[in-house]
């Protein structure tokens, strides 16, 4: 136990250390956490020979549970309503047109069937809200009002319709049905439920947060894991019923923290420094279970499948969507090029590798690739891509609850 405790003590405060560096560098800092975990992976000087992707995929479900968490409740419900149309959209209507061009693509490189290819596509159709807010944060991009909270919205909401998309899609793999509009409508009652209960729990568990910590004398240090509590109960209580428990924990934060009279600031805090050390854990796992000596076989498959995605059917998902809302073609241009993809679709691919079903982990690796040129690229372009395409703001950056708030 000592020797386990020491080691992810040790990972947790280098990964912190980093994050200074990181900022001074413009280097992506999450592409350093699976770094980290690539050192320590059995390829690595730390050689441990980690496999386990099914306890990956349940600890990588706390953590994002705990991410999207910590993203409500540091998401202004006026962001939101600002931006719901063109998130929406995005999140729903775009995150499947991503995934049928990004499958076509997949069939035609690999020579697979298109239902193999609609499964990869709905992996990575997803953009990931922590990159993107590390990605504007760390690059000094005071970007002009509209793109941010698009971008930032989309990439919150935009989870459990990719999750959603890649559960048929492992299911229809592994049973061998046919894809036909039979299966598809045999799936809607599904997404339904999910959306619906996640919407429904989310929103009333939030409310409901807020209303207890501005009526219920409580001492300070317990308001914190009172919400962390109640934001777990909405995600595993949503799932049990068959809802989508990352919608639900998501829309729990933004209500907790939107439905009271002030924003509980102290909450907000560590909810974000919870958010850090799980978004650590997780790519530092994900890092672990990869082996990099296999990714030589899929790196150039990898690359192009990048740059399709990156270049070809992120910008068109983004125009299709905004373009009839009457979006300058320069917030277009820019909110199709910020598609930043990072723990969600890695965290995705293990479903068809732990399936019964015909995929293996070539699958998993060649999303890592794409996730990885995705960090990278997109990290070290956000700010060059804003003041090229003019959509950066002189304005201050809003001032910061912190400052200005106290939820005692």
């Amino acid at each position: 136990m000592n020797e386990t405790l020491f080691l992810f003590s040790l990972v947790i405060v280098f990964s912190i250390l980093l994050i200074p560096l990181s900022t001074r560098f413009r280097a992506p800092i999450l592409l350093i956490f699976l770094i980290i975990g690539m050192l320590f992976g059995e390829d690595g000087p730390g050689g441990i020979l980690f496999e386990d992707f099914d306890l990956t995929y349940q600890a990588g479900s706390i953590c994002l549970a705990l991410i999207l968490l910590s993203g409500g409740l540091d998401t202004r419900s006026t962001d939101v309503r600002a931006a719901a149309l063109p998130a929406g959209l995005l999140a729903g209507p775009g995150v499947i047109l991503t995934a049928v061009l990004v499958g076509c693509a997949y069939a035609l490189v690999f020579d697979a069937s298109i239902i193999e290819g609609l499964l990869f596509g709905a992996v990575v159709s997803s953009t990931d809200a922590a990159a993107t807010f590390m990605a504007l944060r760390d690059g000094g991009v005071t970007l002009a009002r509209r793109p941010r909270q698009t971008l930032l919205v989309e990439s919150g909401i935009n989870d459990p319709m990719a999750i959603f998309l890649t559960v048929m899609m492992v299911e229809i793999v592994d049973s061998g049905l046919p894809l036909s509009l039979d299966t598809m409508v045999q799936f809607m009652p599904v997404l339904a439920l999910q959306l619906g209960l996640g919407l429904a729990i989310g929103i009333c568990a939030g409310w409901l947060a807020a209303r207890l910590m501005g009526r219920i004398k409580l001492p300070t240090g317990v308001r914190s894991p009172l919400l962390l509590a109640m934001g777990l109960l909405a995600y595993s209580g949503t799932g049990l019923l068959g809802g989508s428990g990352f919608l639900a924990v998501y829309l729990f934060g933004l209500g907790a923290a939107n439905f009271g009279t002030t924003q509980p600031v102290r909450a907000i805090h560590f909810h974000e420094g919870l958010s850090w050390i799980a978004q650590i854990c997780l790519f530092v796992l994900l890092g672990l279970l990869v082996t990099p000596s296999a990714l030589g076989e899929v790196l150039l498959p990898g690359l192009i499948l990048a740059a399709v995605l990156m270049l070809v059917v992120r910008p068109v998902s983004v125009i299709a969507c905004l373009m009839p809302l009457g979006v300058p073609l320069r917030e277009q241009i820019y909110v199709g090029w910020m598609g930043m993809r990072g723990s969600v679709p890695i965290f995705l691919a293990i479903l068809p590798v732990v399936s019964p079903g015909p995929i293996t982990a070539v699958f998993f690796n060649l999303v890592f690739v794409i996730v990885v040129i995705s960090l990278l690229v997109h990290g070290l372009t956000a700010a060059l891509s804003a003041r090229w395409l003019g959509v950066e703001t002189d304005r201050a950056p809003e001032p910061d609850t912190a400052a200005s708030e106290c939820d005692d």
